[in-house]
């Protein structure tokens, strides 16, 4: 950890490295993660989701639910007759109830197809309830039917004959069963269908505000390249008929930012030494501006160079410090830059010894920002939300300090 003071101090503190692959957009990032966590929590019920698209998974629980339903039914009927000792063989009973569940089974995808092609809806309620009620009348009638029939014909014997009014006294008591039975496979249906859009819709959304931050992030980044531009020029224009030499220089600098830039056009984050090579540029030319009147120090600490920061955060506040700290003084200037890692997070300080905030100023708070700071809290309320921290106080020595905490991240995370 060193200081540098003057011309010198703008080198970072160790030799500039190549970067490597573009780093994903950091909004991008930071929804992702934010979706993936969401996809942990219902790791289960996705998983279903994806299984029961499978034909061979629904056709194994269509069945093994139907072989349960059998085997309920016939405990029951094999009790009720044993209360009222009617001689009966159970295996008799399971096998009439076990046609009589695969029956339903087969009939199940049937069922779905017209909760798919006629849903209960707002617009359609009405056709689509007289279609479910008529189908649920003749396909809780009709297996009826053919349950009883099934029924007789293995548990008969002598003592049991067939009376056509007894089955359908029975089927007209029982036929209700099987109505019920439709409008449970209706509803598990629509249960399904509903939770499966639900889901679908979360991720909609999830990619919407991916989408939207991206583009919000985007759009703040591009105000500062006009913004940074228009002042730049203005001081090119008031030197080219005062200082050519130094008018030529600013441009040539200015050429040096804007090439660093579109290097980097595609990344919301770089690292601590790259943001600092961008300052760099962006402090050679207001020296030419200022010559001897601005220094600048760096107090930077080695393990923060490869810290993780938004692209051209830096700038707006140094430029801020520049105009209302160091322009207002006769005097020579002075900006101190210091980066440090304090529990977890990135510290970046810009102190000026300029006059500081008036008595009447709140001090931690953005006070009368312009496009620079203002989209500097947009951006860092974007990225990190409440985990960042972005204050303004007038310093100990006098002038004024911002100070910018963020997550401390040496990589962007690519998780999907």
């Amino acid at each position: 950890m060193g200081h540098v003071g003057s011309r010198a101090s703008f080198d970072p503190v160790r030799t500039a490295q190549k970067s490597g692959p573009t780093s994903m957009d950091c909004a991008i990032v930071f929804a992702q993660q934010e979706q993936a966590s969401a996809e942990k929590e219902d790791n289960v019920e996705m998983t279903i989701g994806r299984l029961l698209e499978r034909r061979w998974v629904r056709a194994v629980l269509i069945v093994a639910a139907w072989t349960v339903l059998a085997s309920f039914l016939t405990s029951q009927m094999y009790l009720a007759y044993s209360r009222r000792e009617i001689p009966i063989r159970w295996e008799r009973i399971f096998l009439v109830e076990l046609i009589y569940a695969y029956i339903w089974a087969g009939l199940t995808p049937l069922i779905l197809w017209l909760a798919r092609r006629f849903p209960i809806e707002r617009l359609k309620w009405v056709r689509s309830m007289l279609v479910h009620l008529g189908a649920s009348l003749f396909i809780g009638f009709s297996t009826r039917v053919l349950h009883d029939l099934m029924l007789f014909m293995v548990v008969a014997d002598a003592e049991w004959k067939f009376s056509l009014s007894k089955l359908l006294m029975n089927v007209y008591f029982m036929t209700d069963y099987g109505v019920m039975l439709y409008w449970l496979i209706l509803l598990i249906s629509y249960s399904f269908n509903y939770q499966r859009r639900y889901r679908e819709g979360e991720v909609r959304a999830t990619r919407l505000e991916a989408q939207l931050a991206q583009a919000q992030l985007q759009a703040l980044k591009m105000q500062l390249h006009p913004h940074f531009l228009f002042n730049t020029l203005h001081s090119i224009s008031a030197l080219v008929h005062k200082n050519a030499d130094a008018a030529d220089k600013m441009i040539a600098r200015l050429g040096d930012f804007l090439r660093l830039t579109l290097e980097n056009s595609g990344a919301q984050e770089v690292s601590l030494q790259e943001e600092l090579e961008f300052l760099k540029c962006y402090l050679e030319i207001e020296r030419i501006r200022f010559q001897d009147r601005l220094t600048v120090q760096m107090n930077i600490e080695p393990q923060t160079l490869d810290a993780r920061l938004p692209n051209l955060i830096l700038q707006p506040i140094v430029e801020n410090a520049i105009r209302h700290g160091i322009s207002q003084r006769t005097s020579a200037g002075r900006i101190e830059i210091e980066a440090r890692r304090l529990n977890g997070t990135l510290q970046v300080q810009v102190t000026d010894n300029g006059p500081g905030l008036s008595s009447d100023s709140i001090s931690g708070s953005i006070v009368k920002a312009g496009v620079g700071l203002a989209n500097t809290q947009a951006r860092l309320t974007q990225l990190y939300g409440g985990e960042h921290r972005l204050d303004l106080a007038n310093a100990d020595s006098g002038g004024l300090t911002v100070i910018l905490e963020i997550p401390f991240r040496e990589e962007i995370s690519t998780q999907n």
